[in-house]
């Protein structure tokens, strides 16, 4: 296999390519788990990776919560879908409060303290209520001192961890917390072996070709428990040296057609972020890739024919959207062309006129 066969198995499974799906609820499923703290961007990854769908039919289904948003994994937001949360957070819960504890004694953070608001929080949210942070603060304050940002972040993301919170429906632009066990239908309970042999799985179908250390860094997962889950996978899955590198991956279907490879990339989309080496997306000097000011592959990328080719940025005013670019180095006719369907595609999805 080489680069380029990589970059199309990867555009495939990602459903960047082409998709077979038409629910945002879907394609999170699929990924499993989406960065999503960048939560407009985040829209736009799902977007992306659906045909004739808009910014409004994602934010219809995330109030709905077809789709939730929380912390799990390394720590940090992402977007996960109901029938996963639970299980997502019981195998990954471990290593985030492993991450955290340093910031847990810092903030003076005890396991007393966190029960007493996890108290006082699920009084208030009780009876299907949904209420914003600033709204959850002020209760709290009524008997905890929540002191500086840091430390109210910390008190609501040891809930969000112990499953007692996650997203409610947005009050206008304003995020709200629910709580799970009356926001998300009961699932049944996976054991450690079920969870990581699930998502092990899932992350190699819809990510591979990937190797183990991309997993770890994806997952923030031990190379233990990644070993583990690779231990179960299928046997239909492909395990092969490429360039002296082990890869896996699902046997990728053949394209039905003429296939996306040239898009307008969101900050910290997961066809940059599931991936510690990122060689393959990469063709630009050094001077480019470290320059600080870039931010590579965590800003808002080009990607032309699967590789990373410039960045961009949007201005929104009105009815009407300007699209920036900033072509890293030369591209020919073909794939501007290319570049500016992929610019309308956007502009499209944000229901903006495009200047």
């Amino acid at each position: 296999m080489t680069t380029p066969e990589i970059i199309h198995a990867r555009l495939v499974n990602q459903q960047i390519a082409e998709t077979k799906f038409s629910k945002p609820e879907e394609i999170v499923t699929h990924l499993v788990a989406m960065q999503a703290q960048e939560y407009a961007m985040a829209k736009w990854a799902i977007g992306l990776r659906l045909p004739n769908i808009f910014d409004e039919d994602i934010e219809q289904a995330f109030n709905e919560g077809r789709i939730l948003r929380t912390h799990i994994m390394r720590p940090t937001w992402h977007f996960v879908s109901s029938a996963d949360i639970r299980w997502m957070i019981s195998l990954t819960v471990p290593r985030v409060n492993a991450v955290n504890a340093f910031m847990y004694r810092k903030c003076e953070l005890t396991p007393k303290i966190f029960s007493q608001c996890n108290d006082i929080i699920v009084a208030n949210l009780e009876g299907n209520k949904h209420l914003t942070r600033a709204t959850l603060k002020s209760e709290l304050e009524k008997k905890i001192v929540t002191g500086d940002g840091v430390r109210l972040s910390c008190i609501m993301m040891q809930a969000e961890l112990e499953g007692i919170i996650c997203s409610g429906p947005r009050d206008g632009k304003q995020f709200t917390y629910a709580l799970i066990d009356e926001r998300v239908p009961k699932t049944r309970p996976l054991t450690k072996e079920e969870s990581l042999a699930e998502l092990v799985k899932r992350y190699f179908k819809s990510r591979g070709p990937a190797q183990i250390e991309d997993f770890v860094m994806w997952s923030g997962l031990t190379v233990k428990d990644a070993k583990a889950g690779i231990s179960m996978l299928p046997k239909d899955f492909v395990k092969e040296e490429i360039d002296g590198k082990n890869y896996i991956y699902y046997p990728v279907p053949a394209a039905s057609g003429k296939i996306r490879s040239t898009f307008l990339m969101p900050d910290y989309d997961e066809y940059g972020m599931s991936y510690k080496d990122r060689s393959a997306i990469y063709s630009l000097p050094p001077k480019i890739l470290d320059n600080p000011k870039l931010n590579i592959p965590y800003n808002r990328m080009i990607v032309v024919d699967g590789q990373i080719t410039g960045s961009w940025k949007r201005t929104i005013k009105g009815k009407e959207i300007a699209i920036e670019l900033d072509f890293f180095k030369k591209i020919n006719k073909k794939q501007e062309q290319a570049v500016q369907l992929a610019v309308k595609k956007f502009c499209s999805f944000a229901g903006k006129n495009y200047t």
